[in-house]
């Protein structure tokens, strides 16, 4: 059987995932799972813990690789790559991890330009030049130095997104970007997440269990349950599903559906 056209499947899709499937033993965390995301848009996917969303943005990055299924990635799906076309294909991601990753034995910069360190031929004061830039642009000046234990949590996280953008990814992945901050730092990481995508014009998928950091980032919202997309739309769209797992979800509710395990 042919394979499916990515751009016969969604025109302007960026990402395109289809029929995704991903078990642990008997863990089965993935079942079928699709979606599309368009080319400069912030999608972001919520869901319960333990629903998937972590596996979903290992499998799109190729960190995990699933059981069956395809994820085009501009038109190619990723899944068969062996790991010398996984590397490349990374170079068009950045992503922020949920605690920042940042490496405690280095500085600011170092961390920022570990990737440039890693996969180009600049010299230290050109990657330094590169890494002033991107703090800049995540509002950090005069950090170069410091190492991560002199930064605040939400430094911490503005170094680590400074490390995303530090190589100019096509595509941004976001793990629980809100996650440790007050409701003031959060709304500076979100606002963050808004001028990036604005200015660099990347496509982005974020994580959250954040309803208030979903609302405001996303252009779309899909809401993962029990392995597949069951709901996709605009914030307002969401706000208003007649969904009733949905709407347990974005209410923060103890009963209903979810909680039941129907």
């Amino acid at each position: 059987m042919p394979r499916d056209d990515p751009k016969d499947l969604h025109p302007d899709g960026m990402i395109v995932i289809r029929d995704l499937f991903k078990s642990f033993g008997e863990n089965r965390v993935l079942q079928g799972l699709n979606l599309d995301v368009k080319r400069g848009e912030d999608m972001v996917v919520i869901g319960r813990s333990g629903s998937g969303k972590s596996v979903l943005i290992k499998c799109i990055i190729g960190l995990i690789k699933p059981d069956r299924g395809s994820i085009y990635i501009n038109g190619e799906d990723i899944v068969p790559f062996k790991e010398k076309n996984l590397n490349e294909m990374r170079k068009k991601f950045g992503m922020l991890f949920q605690f920042g990753a940042l490496f405690d034995s280095m500085p600011v910069w170092e961390n920022v330009g570990f990737g440039l360190k890693q996969h180009t031929e600049l010299k230290n004061d050109e990657i330094r030049d590169i890494v002033k830039e991107k703090l800049k642009m995540v509002g950090l000046d005069g950090v170069d130095d410091l190492m991560p234990s002199e930064l605040s949590g939400g430094m911490k996280k503005r170094v680590s997104l400074a490390r995303a953008i530090a190589m100019e990814p096509e595509i941004l992945l976001y793990d629980e970007p809100t996650t440790g901050l007050d409701p003031i730092m959060a709304d500076v990481i979100n606002e963050l997440i808004i001028r990036l995508r604005e200015k660099l014009k990347v496509t982005s998928i974020a994580i959250t269990h954040d309803m208030v950091s979903a609302y405001k980032i996303a252009n779309r919202i899909a809401m993962l349950y029990q392995g597949k997309i069951i709901e996709v739309g605009t914030p307002d769209e969401i706000r208003n599903s007649n969904n009733d797992v949905v709407q347990q979800f974005i209410q923060g509710r103890s009963e209903g559906p979810i909680t039941r395990g129907k």
